[in-house]
């Protein structure tokens, strides 16, 4: 498959340029002036291209939950958030602490062909906050392991995990919740905890990874740990808690305030938060009735914080590029997220002034909860493509763009 992009604005996380770019065998080849080949070509002239979205914190709820979500509505609506990788929570049913569930998601991700996923294996067996001896039996196709959606209660049991962790090469993703503390004050919770596992994973070696950080004690605490010379430590924040304050809407971490939201800003741009992780969670209207917390968040990410942090002006966009493609690349492992020759073909276009109206009836997510409707928002992306093969292409891109040279 051979693909070339002419006359876009290019904006990776080190640099903006006018370039063409030409992919071929699902890598990029060449990036140059004038390139000329036989093969698909797509006009590009007043966009932007980015290197695709990898999104490191994603719930599809396949196994168990397809009335919620499946691989095939949640890989549609990564690609339409601009999102060729997405990595997968193991709060499934069954929950996936096993080789057999992880390939069972593998296997049906890869036959759909949609954005790829990576599926996470569960740090304790069945979430059941004690067993690792599961962790044995995964292979090097499981690149992280979390009990996302709780807290590990035992400190013993999360230094073990991290042993283990560290001798298999894998990182640990924590969900930081003190749950025992949590109805009595969930800020403290988080902070605890946090600072527990950073001192596990500094005294362990383990590669610790902290998921949606939301509090201004808890960012503080990774920026010390980074200062002090932990690298193995990274962490990421979701678009929601950048972009809301004193709001009720069911969450886990919750809504905190604005001064938290100013301390996760002000840590994205100093370098302390490692990439933004959407969190996708879809519920159906019933479940968020009766209280289950999380957003459908793939659709609306960059927006969101295209809105929310270039347009208000605290960040440019070679910034919001680095911590939503480059960086959570590396951190997985992927041979992603930038745009030079022999990255992989992953790359969106854009049209960044494009202004829409969130409307989340014309979510292709199952999930249609969200605390954005009605939000004005800039930035469209009109065309997704994994490997040079276009994956999505919105209606307002029109097919008069796509032309063929061979």
């Amino acid at each position: 498959m051979e693909l070339l992009i002419k006359g876009a604005h290019l904006i990776d996380g080190h640099h903006t340029f006018n370039k063409d770019v030409y992919i071929k065998d699902g890598k990029i080849e060449e990036i140059g002036e004038n390139l000329d080949y036989e093969c698909s070509w797509i006009d590009a002239d007043g966009l932007s291209l980015l290197p695709a979205f990898v999104d490191i914190h994603a719930h599809f709820r396949d196994p168990g939950y397809l009335y919620k979500e499946d691989l095939m509505t949640g890989g549609m609506a990564a690609l339409k958030g601009g999102y060729t990788f997405v990595n997968l929570m193991g709060n499934t049913d069954p929950v996936c602490s096993d080789m057999k569930t992880i390939q069972y998601v593998r296997d049906k991700a890869k036959k759909l062909d949609l954005a790829e996923v990576h599926q996470c294996a569960s740090i304790t067996d069945e979430f059941d906050g004690e067993t690792i001896s599961h962790l044995d039996n995964l292979d090097e196709n499981v690149r992280m392991i979390t009990d996302d959606g709780k807290g590990v209660a035992s400190s013993l049991t999360m230094y073990k995990a991290m042993e283990k962790a560290r001798e298999k090469g894998i990182i640990l993703m924590a969900h930081a919740e003190e749950m025992e503390l949590t109805e009595i004050d969930y800020r403290l919770s988080e902070n605890l905890e946090t600072s527990r596992d950073i001192q596990l994973a500094e005294h362990t070696g383990a590669r610790l990874h902290l998921t949606h950080v939301s509090t201004k004690e808890a960012i503080d605490e990774i920026r010390r740990a980074k200062e002090r010379g932990s690298h193995n430590i990274t962490c990421d924040v979701t678009p929601h808690h950048i972009a809301l304050w004193d709001n009720n809407y069911r969450v886990n971490p919750p809504i905190r305030k604005e001064a938290d939201v100013q301390a996760l800003i002000q840590a994205i741009k100093d370098g302390t938060v490692d990439a933004i992780g959407t969190d996708h969670a879809p519920h159906t209207e019933e479940d968020k009735k009766n209280g289950s917390p999380g957003i459908s968040g793939l659709e609306t990410a960059f927006q969101i914080c295209h809105t929310h942090l270039v347009k208000a002006g605290h960040l440019n966009m070679v910034q919001l590029v680095k911590v939503m493609s480059e960086n959570p690349a590396r951190i997985l492992g992927l041979n992603k997220g930038r745009l030079e020759k022999g990255f992989e073909g992953d790359v969106i276009l854009v049209d960044l002034d494009g202004e829409a109206e969130i409307d989340p009836n014309r979510f292709v997510s199952k999930g249609k909860n969200t605390p954005f409707s009605g939000m004005t928002v800039y930035g469209e992306i009109l065309m997704t493509i994994r490997q040079g093969n276009i994956k999505y292409m919105s209606k307002s891109c029109g097919e008069d763009r796509l032309y063929d040279n061979r």
